[in-house]
Order: structure tokens, then sequence, then C-alpha cells
């Protein structure tokens, strides 16, 4: 009986606690502290120096690669279109070539880094841009590596496409480097006025560039031709020469009429 007693009042002991302690314990479930905790530490993670330095260095390759070495490389096969021939045109060639490289590899380097070391939900414009980039660029890299040569009935669509794709990446690409500066700004909280004001004079310089190349030629050649004559100018050498065409014949008519008149 002495037993039973003891282990009745164990019991009941024991069945208030949980009764009691449940509700705390429920109040804190588990799932809940690790979910907190995870969130803290990705807070933690985003606002610390050595993320930030690492977004920096990521938005400064592709800076470097898609804003600049990117655009130059087409500047330089344009002018390259433009020469007749000789060693000029390999060198402009052999230039695109080599921006276009070192802007792969960039970019390369860039996607490493953003898979290696960021967030890649691909929830935002930057990051999807990012990748469409990204897959674009090699294949336009593979597409110049295996163009037909000249004289092939493939070479105007290899052209085409080439001009095309690559016209069209490079304008992306620019537009991606804004979102990608905003995407900073909201990630750091730092600003990038300074930033985007640098990037946009860039921008307009290079394609201020661009539309001139088309014109240089028609310059040297206005400074280069004799100046034309003036209206009132024209017409009167218009008239002379239809003067002279008029008048030329006269002469053999009246040689034929006094012939006529003599026989």
């Amino acid at each position: 009986m002495q037993i039973s007693d003891h282990m009745l009042r164990s019991f009941t002991i024991t069945a208030l606690a949980y009764v009691f302690l449940l509700p705390l314990v429920s109040c804190s479930p588990h799932g809940e502290i690790i979910s907190n905790h995870t969130s803290i530490k990705e807070n933690l993670h985003k606002t610390s120096p050595q993320m930030t330095s690492y977004i920096a260095v990521h938005g400064l390759i592709l800076w470097v690669s898609m804003g600049f070495l990117m655009p130059v490389g087409i500047l330089t096969i344009r002018m390259a279109n433009k020469e007749e021939g000789g060693r000029r045109v390999k060198v402009l060639f052999y230039l695109h070539a080599i921006f276009q490289t070192l802007a792969v590899l960039l970019v390369t380097v860039g996607a490493v880094m953003s898979i290696k070391n960021f967030e890649n939900s691909f929830n935002n414009h930057h990051q999807r841009l990012g990748l469409a980039l990204y897959v674009a660029i090699w294949m336009q890299a593979l597409i110049g590596i295996f163009r037909p040569p000249r004289g092939n009935k493939r070479r105007s669509t290899w052209y085409l496409t080439h001009w095309i794709l690559g016209t069209v990446i490079s304008m992306v690409g620019i537009i991606n480097i804004y979102t990608g500066l905003e995407a900073y700004h909201k990630k750091t909280s730092k600003s990038t006025g300074i930033w985007t004001i640098l990037f946009t004079a860039q921008v307009s310089f290079i394609a201020l560039f661009y539309l001139f190349q088309d014109k240089w030629e028609h310059i040297q050649k206005q400074a280069s031709h004799p100046p034309l004559p003036s209206d009132q100018e024209n017409v009167i050498v218009v008239t002379q020469r239809v003067n002279q065409k008029v008048m030329l014949p006269q002469p053999c008519a009246k040689r034929n009429a006094l012939t006529n008149l003599f026989d």
C-alpha cells in the first residue's frame, strides 16, 4: 500500500509538471527558434564588411567587362569595317578579339563570385538579367570563334546574327549595371549616386563616339571638296552650255545653204 501511494504521488507530480511546463515550451517551438536564428545570421551576413567588399568587387568586374571592354570592342570592329585593308585592319580586328575575350573572362569571374558568395534566388531583375547575359555572352563568343570564311553562303547570316546579338548583349549589359547599382544600394544602404553619374558619363561618351564614327568620313570629305558654285552661277553655266549646243550647228547650216546656191 505504501508503494502504491508513493507511485501515485510521483505520477501526479510528473503529470502536473507536464501540464504547467508544456504551454511554456509550445510558445517557443524548435522550428521558430531555428528560423529566427537563421534570419539573424543572414542579416548579419548581408551587412558584414566582407560581404560588402564582395559585392563591390563583383560590381567593378562587371562594370569593366560589360560597361567598358565590350562597347570598346564594338567600336574597334566598326573602325576596322571602314578601312579598305592593310595592317590597320588586322590591328583593329585583333584589338576587338582581345577586348571581347577579356570581357568574357571577367564576366565568368563575376559569375563565379556570385554563385560562391551571394544568395542566388533569382527573385529580382538583376540576377535574372545576369544569368541570361552569361549564357548569351558565351554563345556570342562561340559564334565569333566558329565564323564561316569570306565568300561562304552562310557568311551574311553569321554576320547579321553576330552583330545583332553583340549589340543586344552590350545594351542589356549596360542596363544590368544600373540594376546592380540599385541592388547594391538596397543591400548595403550606401549611396550610389556618384557611381551612377560616372557610369552615365562613360556610356554617353561611348554613344557619342559611336554616332560620330558614321559622320567622320563625311566631315573629312566636306573639308577636302572645293566650294560649290552658287545658284546664279549654275544657271549661267547651264545657259552657256545650251547656247553652245544650239549655236554650233548654225555654221554648218549656212555652209550647206551657200553650197546649194552655187550648185
